[in-house]
């Protein structure tokens, strides 16, 4: 049987089924890049939810798997060499887990350098942006009296989504006909910009078109709705 015992973190989050890929989240839309991945995969894993609330993020527990204090991190009991593998950082779980199953990353070739041209573009501007607007426009910075930094980070909310949405014309995914890593590091960051932040009439959501019917068909796909969704909220 696995021994994961040298993880600290297993101290407070105990591993039912230490044979499996062990994620520690919460449905943010980076937390929900891993289960999304994770659920499309197939990889059999376990969660265990990082609470917020409690500031679980903070805990020695935590800290000693990601020293960064962000959701989601994980550890993979059979990493390469058949060693347990720790990692975080949303992006990098989603290359590792694609090049573990095989799936959702061209093995090689232009498409491949596609893919994760769009995972960085995600990782610096989408994600830092959007969420910024939801700072500004939902949360403390919407009591701030000078709407500047506000007014900032839609305009460049309003040209990211065109640059997505210019791409996506005859296109079903970035890359192309191709559902990818790509997709899946977007999809939670636009809903909740739409959704939870509230902004969608703020940044003109209705005038991109494409990037509304790409993410239609996100979320339709079935393991998009459980990856969403996990771990469920308290």
């Amino acid at each position: 049987m696995t021994d994961l015992s040298a993880f600290e973190i297993t101290r407070r989050w105990p591993a039912q089924h230490p044979d499996r890929i062990q994620l520690y989240s919460l449905p943010t839309p980076n937390g929900v890049k891993a289960s999304i991945m994770l659920e499309e995969t197939g990889i059999p894993y376990e969660w265990h939810l990082v609470d917020f609330a409690t500031d679980d993020q903070k805990s020695s527990e935590f800290l000693s798997l990601n020293p960064n204090g962000k959701i989601p991190a994980m550890i993979d009991p059979d990493g390469p060499g058949g060693e347990p593998l720790p990692l975080f950082e949303s992006g990098a779980i989603l290359l590792y887990l694609a090049e573990k199953s095989g799936k959702f990353l061209p093995a090689d070739g232009a498409a491949r350098w596609q893919a994760i041209q769009w995972l960085m573009f995600q990782m610096g501007g989408v994600g830092p942006m959007f969420g910024q607007v939801g700072f500004f426009h939902k949360f403390a910075g919407k009591d701030y009296d000078d709407k500047r930094p506000r007014d900032r980070y839609v305009a460049e909310a309003k040209r990211l989504l065109g640059v997505m949405d210019g791409w996506l014309a005859g296109r079903t995914w970035f890359l192309g006909e191709d559902y990818s890593i790509a997709d899946i590091s977007m999809l939670g960051w636009v809903r909740n910009l739409i959704g939870f932040y509230e902004a969608g009439e703020l940044v003109g959501f209705k005038d991109f078109a494409h990037v509304g019917a790409w993410l239609d068909r996100g979320l339709a796909r079935p393991a998009v709705q459980r990856g969403l969704n996990i771990p469920p909220r308290p």
